[in-house]
């Protein structure tokens, strides 16, 4: 297995811990290796990341030396940064490769070594349909071998309550959580639109808390807005936040809200691959608004799990919120409907029934 630098969290990192993870209990510990990039990439001048030469040579020499020696049946290549390098082996060895599709990083145009690595792979496994279905728009892909492998909820037991630390909900206060990085880069996901909507979901339900976790280059300029905007005593900004203490802000929530836009089209294409912080959200009994295009609408069955909207209509937003704020009865139904749903598929012993299927059929497993 192929995967990019694993200091770092995110949502690539933690889909190729599980895939790893779901792999050697599949397989046997003795017959999966993961070469993962050495280095974090640096951060050009126009604001753009990449892997400095010497790192990409040192982690093709590894990769091919790794190949040689292994002679693996099978590369799983967890991004499309590295799928250069798969090809190579698969060239020079005649090792077939599976790539793994998030969403931005296939959306929008290719580098040409890139571009012929993605349809070279053998296989490509999406995390979601939409964004197999863009790749294979964008790219003129035709009808590649592919299969969707979407993400699986953390199989955690809830983290005890003397470790909430600092987050302390009012359980008498209708409260709507947002989770989400503040990158100026990132405002897809929809904070200030949300900002936007709050004035008049405050109008019908004057005590309603908007709780904001995630933190970022972009937080400074949002909690000015709300400020501004007359609405800062109502806002709050947790910032970085603890496991348990993103547990007890998703319990403590009556409803999940992050309207994402996504926008394929653009010259640099934003938007959801997924939206793992819905199935969270669902998962914890909460019913959910997102967008009403992209991904996160895939497993968000509007009226049954929570609200689908427009994400560039702040009115439709706030009608949404005030509705679902409004009803407390029938949200809890949609909690309740989203938490049987999430759990029931999105398992990890789903992710890796589903993993040992295909890997059945291409390496005959048993």
């Amino acid at each position: 297995m192929l995967a990019p630098p694993m200091g770092s969290v995110g949502g690539v990192q933690n889909y190729t811990k599980m895939l790893f993870r779901a792999s050697v209990e599949i397989l046997g510990q003795d017959n999966v290796r993961l070469l993962a990039v050495p280095s974090e990439p640096e951060t050009r001048g126009d604001g753009s990341v990449s892997l400095n030469t010497v790192t990409k040579l040192r982690f093709l020499i590894e990769g091919l030396g790794l190949a040689m020696h292994w002679q693996p049946k099978l590369v799983i290549c967890a991004h499309i940064g590295l799928a250069p390098m798969a090809r190579i082996i698969k060239e020079l060895l005649g090792k077939p490769y599976w790539l793994v599709l998030y969403g931005i990083e296939v959306w929008g145009p290719l580098p040409t070594a890139k571009q012929r690595a993605l349809r070279a792979a053998d296989r490509l496994l999406s995390i979601s349909r939409f964004t197999l279905d863009t790749a294979i728009s964008r790219h003129a892909l035709g009808s590649p071998d592919a299969l969707i492998l979407p993400p699986a909820l953390a199989n955690d037991d809830p983290p005890p309550e003397r470790k909430l630390g600092r987050i302390l909900l009012d359980p008498m206060r209708p409260t709507v959580l947002t989770v989400g990085r503040l990158s100026a880069a990132e405002r897809y996901k929809g904070h200030d639109v949300m900002l936007e909507a709050w004035p008049t979901v405050l109008r019908y339900i004057s005590d309603a808390c908007y709780l904001i976790v995630g933190d970022g280059d972009d937080r400074s300029r949002l909690e000015e807005r709300a400020r501004n905007m007359g609405i800062g005593a109502s806002v709050r900004f947790a910032g970085s936040v603890t496991s348990a203490e993103l547990h007890a802000c998703y319990e403590g929530c009556q409803v999940f809200a992050m309207p994402a836009r996504t926008d394929v089209d653009a010259a640099v294409p934003r938007g959801e691959g997924f939206g793992i912080v819905f199935l969270e959200a669902m998962a914890h009994g909460k019913p959910v608004v997102g967008p009403r295009f992209g991904a996160p609408a895939e497993f968000i069955h509007p009226g049954e799990h929570g609200l689908l909207v427009d994400p560039l209509r702040p009115t439709e937003i706030a009608a949404a919120l005030v509705e679902l704020l409004r009803e407390p009865d029938r949200a809890r139904q949609m909690g309740q409907k989203a938490r049987d749903w999430a759990t029931s598929q999105f398992s990890y012993e789903v992710f890796c029934r589903r993993l040992r299927e295909m890997l059945l059929a291409k390496l005959s497993v048993h």
